[in-house]
Parts: C-alpha cells; structure tokens; sequence
C-alpha cells in the first residue's frame, strides 16, 4: 500500500494495523496521543522551570542589589536594550533626595559623557570631610555617537561610588532610559506591599543595618573611603555575575532533562508491528 492511500473501511495507511502471524515490520507507527501529551507535557515543565530560574534582566537594576548602612559603596546601573530596531543613547538616574548620599563619584564610560545635577539640601547632613550642603540629585550619562550606543540585544553598566549611604530600609534611584527614536522609558514604580513587580520597577538597593562593631556586612567598615570601598564591592558583584551563571545553568539542564524525559516517554510507546503474511500456495500438479 502506497502513502496517501486508503486500506479497507477507510483504514489509514499511518494507523496501525491488526496483527497478524509471520514477519515482523520494521516501519516506527505513528506517534500516539499519549505520546504527543508526554512530550508535550515535559516541554511545559522545562520552560516552567527555566522561567522560575532565570532572573529578570530586562530592567534597568542597581548592582549589587544589598550593601550597608553608613558605608561606602560601588553602585552599578545595568542598562538593557530591550527594542529591536532602535538604540539607548542616554540613560539618566535620580538620587533620592529624602535620603541623601554625602558623597558621589562618576566612574568614566568609554563613548560615553555624563554631567552632574546638584541641589541644595533643606537640611546640611555632616559626612566624614565635614558638613555638606548639597548632594548630586541626578547623573545623565549621554552617548557621543550612534557607534557606542546600546543596541538591540545589549546592555552596558554605568559605575558610581557613593556613600556614606543613609540610615534607611532602600534606595530607589527612578531612571529614565531614551532611545534613538524618542522614546523614553520610566523605571520609576515603586514594588507594591504585595510583592508583585511593576512593569517598569525603579532600581532598588537595599540597606542593612551596619553589623556589630561599625563594621560593614559585606566586610566593609562603614567609613571606608569611596575607592577602597569600590574595590570590596567588586567581589559582590562576581558574586552576582556567578550566582545568575548558575541559574542558567541550572535552566539550561532543567530544560535537557525535560525535553530527553519527553523523548523517553515517546520511545517507549513505540513498538514494532507485525506485518501481514501471505498465505502460502500449493502447486498441484495437474
């Protein structure tokens, strides 16, 4: 029987045919349902467990994401590109000005200019260089030409070292991110007391209390200077980089597993079937 074709009482020539003594057929049958829902049913479990392992990186974040209370610190703005046809020229973060930090420092970015906002504090706070009367409100860092620009697919970071950081649960620092048609994108929303992430959450640093001793909980001291401070901080952020290594890694065997689990479950419904055998002819002779 020819593919396409139809046996008796319109049998599919794919379906699998009653058996019958003799040889054996060598022909894989079809896939069953059960079979379709195996493979099925493990792809979803593997693309459920990559997607609770992978971290979020389209958002504008602050690395590390925990430092110390009264210390020194590298702050680290990760800008992703999250377009597909246009590129971040300019990316600009707010300092609160409910908690000010006494001291900040611009690291230089290759291809990039930035400028400096300051404003007066209502209040003058007293740092370890003596009483400040102002604080940096925003830095605006600004691509010089389309070549260093973030493009679709990338993402770049934008360092300061600040401190000493206030006496506070967080720090938000509100961004806006434009790109080369206009746009502009506002991280600026506040996580919500349930939990639940905004769509454009602002970057949050989180501050614990400085540990027993004035000493930082990152093995900082708390009045460490801004580039003794920047330099512990790297190690938190190798942290970091390892920490989201291992979720991808961890993602990228779940979904192997998954996928071969799928593939186990397809195989062993497969079986061969017997072929159908002529009856033999006698010969008589006349």
């Amino acid at each position: 029987m020819e593919p396409g074709n139809f046996g008796p009482a319109g049998a599919d020539y794919w379906a699998v045919e009653p058996p019958s003594a003799g040889g054996r057929d060598e022909r894989i049958p079809a896939m069953s349902r059960t079979g379709l829902r195996l493979l099925g049913g493990a792809a979803v479990v593997a693309a459920t467990i990559v997607g609770s392992t992978l971290p979020a990186f389209a958002h504008v974040t602050v690395n590390p994401n925990t430092a110390t209370q009264g210390g020194f610190t590298k702050l680290t703005f990760r800008v992703p590109n999250e377009t597909d046809n246009t590129n971040t020229t300019k990316i600009q973060v707010s300092l609160p000005a409910e908690h000010p930090i006494g001291s900040v420092s611009v690291k230089q970015h290759p291809g990039w200019s930035y400028t400096v906002t300051r404003d007066k504090l209502a209040k003058p706070i007293t740092t370890d260089d003596g009483q400040v009367t102002d604080y940096v409100a925003a830095i605006t860092w600004t691509a010089n030409s389309p070549a260093s620009a973030i493009k679709p697919g990338e993402f770049d970071e934008f360092d300061v070292s600040a401190g000493p950081l206030p006496k506070t649960a967080s720090l938000e620092f509100k961004a806006l991110q434009s790109y080369s048609d206009g746009t502009v994108v506002r991280w600026i929303e506040t996580k919500p007391a349930s939990g639940a992430e905004p769509e454009h959450p602002a970057p949050t640093l989180k501050l614990a209390p400085a540990a027993a001793g004035g000493a930082a909980a990152n093995g900082t001291a708390a009045t460490t200077k801004p580039a003794a401070a920047a330099q512990a901080d790297d190690s938190s952020d190798t942290a970091s980089t390892s920490s989201v290594n291992l979720a991808i890694g961890l993602a990228v065997a779940a979904l192997l597993v998954g996928l071969l689990a799928g593939a186990a479950g397809v195989i062993g419904l497969r079986r061969k079937q017997p072929v159908p055998v002529a009856p033999s002819r006698e010969t008589s002779r006349v």
